[in-house]
């Protein structure tokens, strides 16, 4: 029995448990970017593109990476399931694991790659074509790369250092996830009739900002998980800190940054900093200093918001800016090891960059292995997309993309209470009434048996309708003041409009909002006993703060009501039943 250490077990086993629960934070981040037409698809691509690479990794993915010593891709013990002796792999990445902790490990690393490809593609791929694409991808494109580097293929055999993954995983999900973008081409909108991109915002960024933090958290399990080993707690500590600093120095780096380019603080273009940071330093958190890492992280924090200036410029169509962070960064970070890297710092750093007097020999290999990693895995990637393009196609129709996929590709909706308009479902062709009715069914009656209401009020009284726009903040105080008044009845609906100031430039992630709309609540009153005066004076003394803004108030005169239960008109349409 081999003696494996309880320590490096658990270690391992909780990193990877953290690793696994990015996908929660990809899923959150990518639907927060999303309109919400597109919510169910993103969340259901999220969902099952850890099952399918967890499928092919299983199936062939793993041997691919690690069976054997062939400088291009593992060719022995391939086939891991059924094979009641794995002891091939017991020296493997570590001695001191159980092999299915290893491969556990590795597994979530895989799923990870697959998943940056669902941001890049978001709301115009078809789902299955993903699900295929997703499947090749982690059954033999990530696996070949991964064995390149980690597997003891020909880039390990000339030194290349990638600690956590820079060019192993995010590279890797970065040039799948830009092949796949440069095929299927820009959402329809996205660009006006100038060619210059329009900002299609999220529809949620404070789902966005939690998966953010849920991304951040896994950080700490896939940096320092990398050790795969408990044995050296301070190596550990130092992981922890070098990935934790580079992530906020990108923070503040990409705010600022945005705040001089767009006039504006743009969260998501902060949101996509703090990404940048953590994927800046993944490559080289075991290889450089804290100090280093701050550097490397202030870099990444400016490189990403031009890098997502830069894709839009080259009409690549990335809703989530999953290129920007996990391509152009996981690239700088490749280079960072090789200017940076600091021997000593770690026990695991055993070589030094350029700024430390290491002369050119690691930087060029790093450059030498983005060029490789880039020119397979792009070319590799584009065939996949370019063969399914040609057979079950890779688009949605344009009525399905304007329509949502959430609609076309899965029947469903993840906002039912937004639908405007409730559809008819059927069941054997026969229509199912909705729940609205079946709970007022019982109060229905014939409009002959329907009694109207007398009322000993003088009819023929003036009929008037007053609309009124006005601020949200200012509707609960509205609507009390409403009521002392007697209005019993009113009509509530959410709005957006401007007036002559035209409303507030808004931006999303560095391009203008094509409409400047603000919200508004539009309150619809209609009244015949309450003088109109009195209604007005209300209204002013409640919504009035003298700036620009306060509202407006419309008058119109009625020219007859029905009440359609009871067929009365006019003024006793309006009066209250006792």
């Amino acid at each position: 029995m081999e003696a494996f250490s309880i320590a490096d077990t658990l270690w391992v086993f909780l990193a990877a448990i953290l690793v696994f629960f990015m996908n929660l934070g990809f899923a959150s981040v990518e639907a927060g970017f999303a309109r919400a037409k597109n919510t169910v698809n993103i969340l259901s691509k999220n969902f099952i593109v850890f099952a399918v690479s967890s499928l092919g990794f299983l199936l062939l993915g793993w041997g691919l990476m690690f069976g054997g010593d062939n400088p291009f891709v593992g060719t022995e013990h391939l086939f891991i399931l059924g094979n009641a002796d794995n002891s091939f792999y017991d020296d493997t990445l570590t001695s001191t694991v159980p092999f299915w902790g290893k491969f556990f490990f590795q597994l979530v690393f895989c799923g990870t790659a697959a998943t940056i490809v669902s941001g890049a593609v978001a709301e115009r791929v078809k789902y299955v074509s993903f699900i295929v694409f997703s499947f090749v991808l982690t059954l033999v494109i990530y696996p070949i790369v991964g064995h390149w580097i980690w597997g003891g293929g020909w880039l390990a055999d000339l030194g290349f250092m990638d600690f956590a993954g820079d060019s192993a995983v995010h590279s890797v999900g970065g040039w799948a996830a830009l092949a796949g973008a440069v095929i299927l081409g820009p959402r329809i909108g996205k660009y006006g009739k100038d060619g210059k991109p329009k900002a299609i915002p999220g529809h949620n960024m404070s789902l966005a900002v939690i998966g953010l933090f849920v991304l951040w958290l896994g950080w700490f399990g896939f940096n320092p998980g990398s050790t795969m080993s408990f044995e050296n707690p301070s190596d550990v500590m130092h992981i922890l800190m070098t990935t934790n600093t580079s992530a906020i120095a990108a923070v503040l780096t990409s705010t600022v940054t945005s705040w001089i380019t767009m006039g504006k603080p743009d969260l998501g273009m902060t949101i996509n900093g703090c990404l940048a940071g953590l994927v800046g330093i993944t490559g080289g958190c075991a290889y450089v200093s804290i100090e280093s890492s701050i550097i490397i992280g202030a870099l990444s924090g400016v490189l990403v918001v031009f890098a997502v200036i830069f894709f839009d410029k080259i009409k690549i169509d990335d809703p989530v800016g999953a290129t920007s962070v996990h391509l152009g960064c996981g690239v700088f970070g490749t280079i960072c090891v090789g200017l940076f890297a600091q021997e000593g710092v770690t026990s695991l750093s055993t070589r030094n960059g350029l700024f430390f007097g290491g002369g050119f020999g690691l930087l060029g290999t790093q450059l030498l292995g983005i060029v490789a990693v880039g020119a397979f895995v792009f070319a590799s990637s584009a065939l996949v997309w370019f063969v399914l393009k040609k057979t079950i196609g890779i688009r949605v129709s344009r009525e399905e993309e304007i329509q949502g996929l959430d609609i076309g590709e899965h029947g469903n909706v993840a906002y039912p209470d937004f639908v405007a308009v409730a559809q008819d479902l059927a069941v054997d062709d026969m229509p199912v009434k909705s729940v609205a009715e079946k709970v007022q069914a019982s109060a229905q009656v014939s409009r002959d048996d329907a009694v109207k209401v007398e009322h000993n009020e003088t009819p023929g009284a003036k009929i008037t309708k007053v609309t009124i726009l006005a601020n949200q903040s200012k509707f609960s105080e509205l609507q009390d003041a409403l009521e002392k008044i007697g209005i019993t009845g009113i009509t509530v609906t959410n709005v957006f409009g401007y007036g002559a100031q035209k409303g507030h430039g808004i931006y999303f992630r560095g391009n203008p909002v094509g409409s400047r709309l603000l919200p508004k609540v539009k309150i619809d009153i209609v009244i015949c006993k309450i003088p109109v005066e009195t209604l007005v004076r209300t209204v002013q003394d409640t919504l009035y703060t003298g700036n620009i803004g306060d509202g407006k108030i419309f008058i119109y005169d009625v020219e007859d009501v029905v009440k359609i239960r009871t067929g009365e008109r006019g003024y006793n349409a309006l009066q209250d039943e006792v």
